[in-house]
């Protein structure tokens, strides 16, 4: 198997890092929740801000999946052929900018909102969306592209 360019494992290490430490910060807001609820919270469990614990709902649990999702990149970067290396700049951007963006929107929507819509906020969350979607769709297409170090078939 082919040698990974140095740029790839610049990636690797980016998105490990980013990963874990999302999953940490995702998990401790979902933690966070758990103890709103257990300790009966009003400005989180009252009626009234229905829009406040569902916004934060969906932060926690975007912000955990992109986590999941960087950690599974970065493990992947190594199959793709050569490293990925012309469109991984865009990966990792459009990756690391859904993961601010998206749970951002949904925790900035719940934290200020207007009688059951959510904030100003919420406008980050199809940004962070069309980011994601980008990012998935080019990696996609270098997943079908010619397997890394495996021998090509030959055509008949």
């Amino acid at each position: 198997m082919p040698e990974l360019p140095l740029i790839a494992h610049v990636y690797i290490r980016r998105h490990l890092r980013f990963g874990w430490w999302s999953l940490f910060v995702f998990t401790a807001l979902g933690l966070i929740l758990e103890v709103f609820h257990g300790f009966k919270v009003a400005e989180y469990l009252d009626a009234s801000n229905q829009t406040r614990r569902l916004m934060w709902t969906l932060a926690h649990a975007h912000g955990t999946l992109l986590a999941l999702i960087h950690i599974v990149f970065a493990l992947s970067v190594q199959l793709i052929p050569d490293g990925g290396s012309r469109s991984l700049p865009l990966v990792s951007w459009s990756l690391i900018a859904a993961s601010v963006l998206l749970p951002g929107g949904f925790f900035a929507g719940g934290a200020v909102f207007y009688g059951g819509d959510p904030g100003a906020g919420i406008a980050l969350v199809p940004v962070g969306s069309a980011l994601l979607l980008i990012a998935v769709f080019v990696l996609g297409r270098l997943a079908g592209s010619t397997e890394r170090g495996a021998p090509r078939r030959k055509s008949r």
